[in-house]
C-alpha cells in the first residue's frame, strides 16, 4: 500500500486504555528510523457506533491497523472493512490468546480491560506510588526501612524518574541525593530490608545535563562547582566508593534509558529476594 515518504498512518484501536497496544506498536516502529508513524489512538472502543467513527478515520487516512479488541462483532466488522480497503490489520493479543488456549485447553473469558481490574496488585502499585512520591529527593528518611529499594546518587542521575517507574511496577522506592558537604542520612547505612542501589554517570554526561538544566531554568550559580568537570568527577568517585564500601550495587546510567535502569534494579531486587528465600 503506497504511503507518503517519511511517514505512515498507524491506527491503534483498543477496547481498554490502549497502553499495551501503544507499547507494542512503538517498539516495532522504533526499528524503522527513516519513516515515522503518525499515530491515531482510539481507546475504549466498545460499541459499533464508536467503531464506525474509527473506520471513517481509517478510510480518510489509510495505514497500518493494530487492535486489541475482544468482542467478536467488533473484530469481524473491523477486519472486513480492512479487507475491503486493502489495509493490513492485526490483533496484537490474538496470537497470544490462541497460544494460551492451546496450552491451557481453556477458552478465555473475553473480559474487556481485564488487566486493569482493581485487585490487590493494583492497590499495591498505588501504595508504592504514594510512598515513592512522599520519599522523593531525601524526604522522610525516618521510615526508609519500609522501602523495597533506595536509590542514591549525585544530582542528575535520573533518580526520581527511575523511582516513579519502579513504583508503577509496585516497588516502593525512595531516593537520596548525594550532595557534597552534606552527610548521608545516618539511617541509610544501616538499612536492612531495602535494596540500596547507587546510580552514576560519566562526569561529561552529568555536566551536560546540569548545564542544560541551569539554562532551562535561567539560573546562574555563584559557584561553578556544580558544573565543573573535576568537581563533578570527585562527586561521582565519592558515590562509587560509598557503594563499594557497603557492597551496594551501582549502575552506570550514562547510556541507559529509565526503563533499562529500572530493569537492572529489578534484576538486582529479584536476585536479592532469591538469596534471602534460599
Amino acid at each position: 500500500m503506497p504511503h507518503t515518504p517519511g511517514y505512515f498512518h498507524l491506527h491503534l484501536i483498543s477496547d481498554a486504555t490502549g497502553e499495551t497496544l501503544i507499547t507494542v506498536a512503538r517498539a516495532a516502529a522504533a526499528q524503522y528510523a527513516k519513516v515515522m508513524p503518525v499515530e491515531h489512538v482510539y481507546p475504549l472502543v466498545r460499541t459499533i457506533k464508536q467503531l464506525d467513527r474509527v473506520l471513517a478515520e481509517i478510510e480518510e487516512s489509510p495505514g497500518i491497523i493494530l487492535y486489541t479488541l475482544i468482542e467478536e462483532n467488533l473484530v469481524e466488522k473491523l477486519e472486513n472493512k480492512c479487507r475491503e480497503l486493502g489495509l493490513p490489520c492485526l490483533s496484537i493479543l490474538g496470537p497470544v490468546l490462541h497460544l494460551f488456549q492451546a496450552y491451557l485447553g481453556a477458552e478465555s473469558t473475553h473480559k474487556v480491560g481485564a488487566q486493569h481490574t482493581l485487585n490487590a496488585e493494583y492497590f499495591r502499585r498505588i501504595d508504592a506510588l504514594n510512598y515513592t512520591m512522599l520519599h522523593d529527593d531525601g524526604q522522610h528518611a525516618d521510615d526508609l526501612e519500609e522501602a523495597d529499594v533506595v536509590l542514591i546518587g549525585v544530582s542528575r542521575t535520573s533518580k526520581t524518574p527511575t523511582s516513579i517507574y519502579l513504583a508503577n511496577r509496585g516497588v516502593k522506592t525512595a531516593n537520596i541525593p548525594l550532595v557534597p558537604g552534606v552527610p548521608l542520612p545516618p539511617q541509610v547505612e544501616g538499612l536492612q530490608h531495602p535494596l540500596v542501589v547507587g546510580l552514576y554517570a560519566t562526569p561529561e554526561r552529568i555536566v551536560q545535563i546540569r548545564q542544560n538544566r541551569l539554562l532551562g531554568l535561567k539560573v546562574q550559580r555563584e559557584d561553578d562547582q556544580y558544573v565543573d568537570r573535576q568537581a563533578v568527577a570527585e562527586e561521582i568517585a565519592a558515590s562509587r566508593k560509598l557503594c563499594a564500601r557497603h557492597n551496594w550495587p551501582a549502575i552506570d546510567v550514562t547510556r541507559r534509558s529509565i526503563e533499562e535502569t529500572a530493569a537492572a534494579v529489578l534484576a538486582y531486587l529479584a536476585e536479592r529476594r532469591r538469596q534471602r528465600a534460599s
